[in-house]
């Protein structure tokens, strides 16, 4: 299968912009935090409104160039910290009226591109996928995990069919030898019955892969629920997925907060008729046609926000638990 071909000026095309800026308002100054800088997309837009400050967040060293740029520009409007967006509570935030938290849960077309990470399936040796701040890589998991905890990661994480069958051949494979990124590829595609000639055999491993590597599952959990600690009353909170299980989180996260759900902890467990959380719109906003002719992987992106509704630090969810199993699987990287 061919790569697919992005023009130039769409490498770092930030996804959903113009639905974002409606929903941030920053044309009324504020300050706002770009969990996910990226190439800067969405900060270098907030900031071209005056009364304006960005703290952008990334775990991918690579965006320090993009940054360096944005901090000579905006010396007193932009501060970059290179964190992941779970870390959100390690920021001195008590005196900051956050107007709004973005996520951008998608990644660059730099990033797909740079295959020393090895996102991607076009990439050569060793396998990798960290992107920043990370304990392990995805040659550990695949030359060190069992049979049974490979398959589930695939399975719950890739939605791959042929995860039993991928992961049994993975243990025979590399009772032989380590196996890098070219013999996984190979690995897939031998397993796979039917042929989907427009997603390549490797897509939903690769995607399992890189979920679990960089812990996208409880990463994605606490960034929501510190964002949700972070803003005060009327903050906002704006994220972009790309496949459903990020859709499936945020969606319960939002629907359970602004519900007759959350209370503080240190509380006694009782109902209350308050909503935290007030969701405007209840399905997720699409990117337009034309967005989609330009930037051809912004199809599978999805926006949903949610506004604070009233100030609180300490709530209660049960996000955790109705997401256990996933982090259960993200746990087997104990085993390494």
């Amino acid at each position: 299968m061919c790569a697919t071909i992005i023009p130039e000026k769409y490498m770092h095309y930030p996804v959903l912009l113009n639905e974002i800026v409606s929903i941030i308002s920053p044309q009324y100054g504020g300050t706002f935090i770009d969990c996910t800088f990226g190439q800067g997309g969405y900060s270098s837009k907030i900031l071209e409104f005056p009364n304006t400050k960005i703290i952008a967040l990334d775990r991918d060293t690579d965006t320090f160039k993009k940054a360096s740029e944005l901090k000579k520009k905006f010396t007193n409007r932009f501060i970059y910290k290179n964190l992941k967006f779970s870390q959100l509570t390690n920021l001195k935030l008590k005196n900051e009226n956050i107007k709004a938290i973005i996520f951008d849960l998608g990644f660059s077309y730099s990033q797909i591109k740079d295959l020393n990470k090895g996102l991607s399936f076009h990439s050569k040796g060793e396998l990798n996928m960290k992107m920043g701040l990370n304990d392990f890589s995805a040659s550990d998991v695949i030359n060190k995990l069992s049979e049974k905890e490979l398959e589930k990661i695939f399975k719950f994480f890739g939605e791959e069919k042929e995860s039993k069958k991928i992961a049994k051949n993975i243990i025979l494979e590399r009772n032989k030898k380590k196996i890098n990124t070219e013999n996984l590829v190979q690995i897939i595609e031998k397993a796979k019955k039917k042929k989907n000639y427009k997603t390549h055999s490797a897509t939903k491993v690769f995607q399992a892969l890189r979920i679990f590597v960089n812990k996208e599952i409880s990463e994605l959990i606490y960034g929501l629920i510190n964002a949700t600690k972070a803003l005060k009353e009327g903050g906002i909170i704006a994220i972009v997925s790309f496949h459903s299980l990020e859709d499936k989180i945020i969606k319960y996260f939002f629907k359970s907060l602004s519900e007759e759900k959350s209370i503080s902890r240190y509380m006694p467990k009782r109902t209350s008729n308050k909503k935290y959380l007030n969701v405007v719109i209840k399905k997720p906003i699409l990117p337009s046609t034309k967005e989609v002719s330009e930037n051809i992987p912004s199809r599978s992106a999805k926006l949903r926000y949610a506004i604070k509704k009233c100030n609180f630090y300490n709530f209660e969810t049960d996000i955790l638990d109705k997401f256990n199993y996933l982090l259960e699987i993200e746990n087997y990287s104990n085993n390494l």
